[in-house]
């Protein structure tokens, strides 16, 4: 293992000791930094950012992860690829079983899931504000959506963005049959 490949369990372990969220709240916290949105950021910017989570990384240690996933040589980390790397490691069984409910919701087949295609596998009707009339529906499936929305609220949630949000709930379970269990039955499987 190389110093970035340490550098990234580091990093790894201390985001998922924060809890099945903590990668996804990373990457809310950066790009809520990328205020160019330019989806990257420098040495400084990292280390200054990680600081402010209280994820500490030293100097030589941001600018080997930026060196990393530098895609253009602008000196800068592309953020979606370093959040990907920064996802546990997940089996081909989960991974699978993502995929199944992904595909279980992205009725369309377009490969992005929205409200249209969340309508026809679940009904908000029974929700408590759509009955108490504070809630339509359409907020009901929208704020569901926007739980598995990991970059901007656009409402549409890609198979990548699915995938982060279950990497975080993975990280928390620990075998395969489980989380198999788990998924199967949250998304009726």
């Amino acid at each position: 293992m190389d110093a970035v490949d340490a550098t990234m369990e580091k990093l790894r372990a201390q985001c998922l000791s924060r809890g099945a969220s903590g990668i996804q709240s990373l990457a809310r916290f950066f790009r809520r930094m990328d205020r160019d949105r330019s989806r990257s950021l420098d040495a400084a910017e990292l280390q200054r950012g990680l600081a402010e989570l209280g994820l500490v990384l030293d100097t030589a240690e941001a600018q080997g992860v930026c060196r990393r996933w530098d895609r253009d040589g602008s000196g800068t980390l592309d953020l979606e690829e370093f959040l990907r790397a920064l996802r546990p490691p997940m089996s081909q069984v989960r991974e699978a079983v993502i995929t199944a409910a992904f595909a279980k919701l992205d009725r369309s087949g377009d490969g992005v899931v929205t409200v249209d295609d969340l309508r026809g596998v679940y009904s908000g009707r029974a929700h408590p504000r759509v009955r108490s009339g504070e809630w339509t529906e359409e907020e009901v499936l929208r704020r569901f959506l926007d739980n598995f929305d990991s970059s901007e609220k656009d409402g549409q949630v890609t198979l990548a963005e699915f995938q982060d949000y279950y990497s975080g709930v993975s990280a928390s379970v620990d075998t395969d049959e489980e989380f198999v269990a788990m998924m199967t039955s949250a998304w009726r499987l």
